[in-house]
This record gives structure tokens, C-alpha cells and sequence, in this order.
């Protein structure tokens, strides 16, 4: 018995690990059943099977390896009602004093075929039909010569399942088999060589670690659609790549023209006064990038020109403005007259010089001087 149940727990392991293969949402301990059955058992041999039945018992646990294939450890028992008779068989022959008077210990494995035919649906029909087939270990209680004696049996059987309830955690079934007996004894075919049980039974499906009491699909992918998902996402890790780059270039660009910037804007304010002959009088008003405005480092030249006029009441001044030779045309055009004429601004506003003593034009881009940014000015000439 040690080695039917040693041989069935290993046949357990190694085939429930195959069927995780197949099913990953199944677990070893899912997919277990247990159930009782009863009925009658008759000798195949020489015997009207109703006249000889008798009362016969059992107990299966299994577990269902995938939604064909399962395996089982069986116990079946014979009632010990044995009549009078000089027969020497197993149904005729006297009680022995024990309530039970044949045991069977059988591993079977059971082949659902209308999933195998089939094809599994995902839950248990409401009727399947099984095919047994199992071999084990059977003992005689009778008494006589060679009849308290152990013998191996083959079992061969179907079962009739009806899955009942919402879950299918319950199965009714009718169980019609036959086992065969090889006793070692002289008589090679007696009556006790053969059986036949039919029973009915009960068996109730435990709940799964997938919330059910049977079998669920797990989703499957072909290695096609694998190696198009793994080629999805490499082409977006590379799509990625190549806009991470271009964002890191773009805000290298745009850091180098702030530090330009800067740089420009930390640069000393130019003053420059040119030597004049006394009929060219001219000073130079200098401008950041992009400005019109008057700094405050500029504001002296303008005071200059104020108080020469002042001083001077019969001169007037012709200033000019220019730009440097960045930006469009229109903007430089623009920019180079606001130049000139914030000078003149600032002459009347500031130093109540009076406006019609004073020229404001727009040049343009200069270019008096080779350093660009020295071409952002305004030259005021003094005329007298």
C-alpha cells in the first residue's frame, strides 16, 4: 500500500507540473476533488449478477491535471453478506466474522472525452463521460485455503458525470466497472477472478485559486506577436532616444545664447568723444542690443550736446541713428530712428533744448565703425 501511495503522489508532482504548462492560472493545489460512492458488486464469472450482488462502498480523492486528463487513489469494499453454500467462491462462501470481507486499493486515471473530442469550453459541461482505467492492490477477509489472500487488480470502467449548480462544484455520476483479479493460486479463473461494480456517487470539486472550481483560460501569445511587440517597442525606445537628444540640443543652444546674452549685457558702456574741429563738433550716444533707451552710463553725452547748445545759441544739431547689423531690415530701420530721436527726446525734455533745433533721422544699419556693436549708436553733429 506504502508503494501505491508513494507511486501515486510522484505520478501527482510530475504531471501537474506538466499541466502548468498548459494552464498557468492552475496551481498544484488546485483542481482537487473528493467523493463517496455506493452500489453493488457481482462475480463476472459464472454467476446471474443479480442473484449473487452484493453491497459494495468507497471513497476517491484525486486531482484533475488538466480538463482531459486526471488522476485518482480509490478504496472500494464488498459487504460481507455471504449466504449458505458449498460453492467455493467469494459470494457463497461463509462470513469470515468481518463486516467486510474484500477491499480494493486502486490508482486510477481518468480520460475525459468529451473534452478530448471536444474541446474545453471553459467550464464543465452539464454532462461529460469519463473513461477509467487503473491498477492496485485487493484483499480477500474469506476464509478457507487461499482465500485470505492479497491480489493485484486491474480496474477498467466509465463514469457518467452529471455537473450540477452554478459553479459546477458538484458532480452526480453513475459508475459502471469491472476489475480483474490475478490470484496466486492453483485455479487460475474462479469466480473471484472478475467483478462488477456498479455504483453511484457523489463528488464535490474544491475552489480554485482562480475563484472557481475548475479549469479558467489564460490569456496566450505566439511568438509572432512577441517578436512584433518587442519590435513596437524598441522602435519607440529609439524614437525616444533620438527626441531626447534633440530636446538636450536645443537646450544647449538656448544656454549658450543666455551666457551670449549675458555677456554682451555685462560689457562696460562705451563712451567715446571724438575731436572735433570747431565746424564739426560731433558726440556719440551708444545703445545695448535690441534698445533705444538712453542708459544712464550715456546720459553725460546727451548733457554734453545740451549744454553746448545751450551755450551756443545760434547751433543746432543733426543727430542720426543707427543700428547694428542683426535683425531684419524693417526692425533695423525702425530701431536705428528711435535712436535718434529718443536724443531728441530727452534734449527737450529734459534740457529744454527747443525742438526745431534739432534733426532726428533714422540710418539704418552703420557701419562707421568695424566692431558691430559700436554701430548701435547715435552721432549728433553740431551745426553753427
Amino acid at each position: 500500500m506504502k508503494k501505491i501511495i508513494s507511486i501515486f503522489a510522484f505520478a501527482l508532482v510530475a504531471m501537474s507540473a506538466s499541466a502548468e504548462n498548459l494552464y498557468k492560472e492552475s496551481k498544484f493545489f488546485d483542481n482537487w476533488y473528493v467523493g463517496i460512492q455506493g452500489g453493488v458488486a457481482s462475480p463476472a464469472v459464472g454467476h446471474a449478477f443479480w442473484k449473487d450482488a452484493r453491497g459494495a462502498f468507497g471513497v476517491n480523492v484525486g486531482k484533475q491535471l488538466t480538463p482531459v486528463y486526471g488522476l485518482e487513489l480509490e478504496y472500494t469494499g464488498v459487504i460481507n453478506t455471504a449466504c449458505s453454500g458449498n460453492g467455493a467462491t467469494w459470494a457463497s462462501l461463509p462470513g469470515g466474522g468481518y463486516a467486510i470481507d474484500y477491499t480494493v486499493l486502486t490508482l486510477n486515471s481518468t480520460v475525459n472525452l468529451m473534452n478530448l473530442f471536444g474541446g474545453y469550453k471553459g467550464q464543465p459541461r452539464l454532462f461529460e463521460i469519463q473513461a477509467v482505467a487503473g491498477t492496485g492492490w485487493g484483499h480477500s477477509f474469506l476464509p478457507g485455503p487461499n482465500n485470505d489472500a492479497n491480489d493485484v487488480v486491474f480496474k477498467f470502467g466509465a463514469n457518467f458525470n452529471f455537473n450540477i449548480g452554478k459553479e459546477k462544484a458538484w458532480t452526480v455520476a453513475f459508475k459502471p466497472a469491472i476489475l480483474y483479479d490475478f490470484v496466486n493460486r492453483e485455479l487460475a479463473m474462479t469466480a473471484r477472478a472478475a467483478q462488477i461494480q456498479l455504483f453511484a456517487g457523489v463528488t464535490y470539486h474544491f475552489k480554485n485559486s482562480n475563484g472557481t472550481h475548475s479549469f479558467a483560460f489564460g490569456r496566450g501569445y505566439d511568438q509572432a506577436e512577441v517578436d512584433r511587440l518587442n519590435a513596437t517597442i524598441n522602435e519607440t525606445r529609439g524614437m525616444v532616444a533620438d527626441r531626447d537628444q534633440t530636446i538636450a540640443a536645443k537646450n544647449q543652444r538656448i544656454a549658450d545664447l543666455e551666457a551670449a546674452l549675458k555677456a554682451c549685457e555685462a560689457k562696460p558702456a562705451v563712451v567715446q568723444t571724438v575731436t572735433n574741429t570747431k565746424d564739426n563738433l560731433e558726440c556719440y550716444v551708444y545703445f545695448n542690443q535690441g534698445k533705444s533707451n538712453i542708459s544712464a552710463a550715456q546720459q553725460p553725452n546727451v548733457e554734453r550736446i545740451a549744454t553746448f547748445l545751450k551755450n551756443h545759441a545760434g547751433s543746432k544739431v543733426v543727430i542720426k541713428g543707427y543700428a547694428s547689423p542683426e535683425g531684419s531690415v524693417e526692425v533695423n530701420e525702425r530701431i536705428a530712428r528711435q535712436r535718434a530721436e529718443a536724443v531728441k527726446t530727452m534734449l527737450v525734455n529734459k534740457y529744454k533744448i527747443a525742438a526745431d533745433r534739432i534733426q532726428a533721422e533714422g540710418q539704418g544699419v552703420g557701419n562707421s565703425f568695424s566692431e558691430p556693436d559700436w554701430n548701435r549708436v547715435s552721432i549728433c553733429t553740431i551745426q553753427e
